[in-house]
């Protein structure tokens, strides 16, 4: 029962953290495209899909500056171990430690002040200074707490369990960085993604051809109407030109295949009966 629930219970974190990441990812697209999120109604399947593309980047580069820090840190630990140079690494430990803390306060002034000069740097830089800082400063506690393991002493010295307390609110900070940096750069992709659809024509889109009861007001450029006259049935008025983006449950969002970034209008139609929405494909 014990190992189960040590099995579920990092699954589970990793599946809330992706339905996050992805439902990030999901209302960045649309806000930017112009339809409202919360009207479409996601799976959590669908949810969890749109997130495994996005993290996937940034994820193998934080696993891969976590193999480096590793070795690194490993590496000095080596190359201080040893009674002839504990002077040594005193010396390394007080710097690594000022170094990590003067880093992580830097990080937290540009991020307060907002002191960089684009608003990309803006956006990325002060979490990851911040990460950095902590790293280094992870560093140092990990040296002072191994040297007192490597002299074997049979009782932790007094100042261990402060040393002990900020690794963990350092290692706390560095997560908390990164998870920060990870949600801005989901945000961020979605938005590009949905500009690039936006100047791209809305590619992958379905054409539709709107036949409606009652004439359409609207603003979208590039929509040919067609009055069939009021013989031919009760849907009289016809649009073409439209692409769909979005069905919620009740409404279709439609943009004119024409619009581009500038000029972008989404046409919201209730699905109440006025409207009949014929799908012609992908073209």
């Amino acid at each position: 029962m014990r190992k189960t629930a040590f099995i579920a219970a990092p699954g589970s974190i990793v599946f809330a953290l992706l339905y996050y990441f992805g439902s990030l990812y999901i209302k960045a697209y649309y806000t930017t495209l112009g339809v409202f999120p919360e009207d479409l109604g996601f799976s959590i399947q669908g949810t969890v899909a749109n997130s495994t593309d996005v993290i996937f980047l940034p994820l193998c580069l934080f696993l891969i500056g976590g193999l480096i820090s590793f070795l690194a840190l490993g590496w000095l630990a080596q190359r201080l171990d040893g009674p002839r140079r504990a002077a040594r690494r005193r010396t390394a430990i007080n710097w690594l430690l000022r170094v990590g803390v003067g880093v992580v306060l830097l990080g937290f002034v540009a991020f307060v002040w907002e002191v960089l000069p684009t608003q990309r740097a803006q956006q990325f830089l002060p979490a990851l200074t911040v990460a950095v800082g902590a790293t280094l400063a992870v560093f140092a506690v990990y040296l002072r707490l191994d040297g007192n393991a490597g002299a074997r002493r049979r009782r932790p010295l007094p100042g261990d369990r402060m040393w002990l307390a900020g690794g963990t609110l350092l290692l706390a900070l560095l997560t908390l960085s990164l998870f920060y940096d990870m949600t801005q750069y989901v945000a961020a992709v979605g938005r590009g993604d949905a500009r690039s659809d936006t100047d791209g024509g809305y590619r992958g889109t379905q054409w539709v051809v709107v036949h409606s009861r009652l004439p359409l007001a609207h603003h979208a450029p590039g929509i040919t109407p067609w009055d069939r006259g009021p013989g031919l049935g009760p849907y009289r008025y016809e649009y073409q030109g439209f692409r769909i983006i979005a069905k919620a449950p009740h409404r279709f969002y439609l943009v004119s295949h024409t619009s581009r970034w500038k000029d972008r209008v989404v046409v919201a139609l209730p699905d109440d009966g006025t409207v009949w929405v014929e799908i012609r494909g992908v073209m």
